[in-house]
């Protein structure tokens, strides 16, 4: 078992008598209570959608040890230390992968696109840019897919296009419905992961 901090024990105590009635499973709610502690935003329950089977092939492929492509710096920095402390799968941050965006697109988007193109069953974390999950969403086949994709991007522009771009693709995913999500909170729904493939 990863050790927990006391604070954060007694957080999810506090979430636990807090987060109502709900239909979530015993991962599901792992993962959900760890966003919700990262965010103190309870809305977050009816925002998170979780595919049949995302949660099992995100813990095999982290138990594999599949490479883990973020977005952002931001999500990257958010998971090092228990990826570190667990399975030491090699993280990705699209950003950081090229320095040149392609012409009409963002430096984050370009870098997806190539991240996909080197790692096509990674994990992939889109915490930040709405870009790049459209990027990823228009690369997607059914030959080859990742083993999970975790779309939580925030904002206003493109966003909410870029999940229901998601949503209409067959891979598994957890998805953050609406404007909501974020670093933080893509970060989160990893490190549950992480923590349920290492504990169970």
């Amino acid at each position: 078992m990863l050790p927990i901090h006391p604070i954060m024990v007694q957080s999810f105590a506090a979430i636990d008598g807090e987060i109502g009635s709900h239909n979530f499973n015993s991962l599901e709610y792992a993962i959900i209570r760890r966003v919700i502690h990262s965010t103190a935003d309870f809305e977050f329950k009816e925002l998170i959608y979780f595919s049949t089977g995302a949660i099992a092939s995100g813990v095999a492929a982290l138990r594999r040890g599949v490479p883990i492509v973020t977005d952002v710096s931001m999500v990257k920095q958010g998971i090092t230390n228990l990826v570190a402390q667990t399975f030491n799968n090699p993280i990705i941050s699209a950003v950081e992968r090229v320095s040149v965006a392609l012409p009409g697109k963002t430096r984050t988007e370009t870098g997806l696109i190539e991240c996909w193109r080197e790692f096509p069953e990674a994990i992939y974390v889109i915490g930040n840019a709405p870009t790049a999950l459209l990027a990823l969403c228009n690369e997607l086949n059914t030959s080859i897919n990742p083993a999970l994709v975790i779309g939580a991007p925030v904002g206003f522009i493109s966003v909410i296009e870029s999940k229901a771009a998601l949503a209409n693709t067959p891979v598994n995913q957890i998805r953050i419905d609406g404007r909501k999500g974020g670093s933080p909170v893509a970060a989160a729904i990893v490190n549950a992961l992480i923590v349920i493939a290492w504990d169970i």
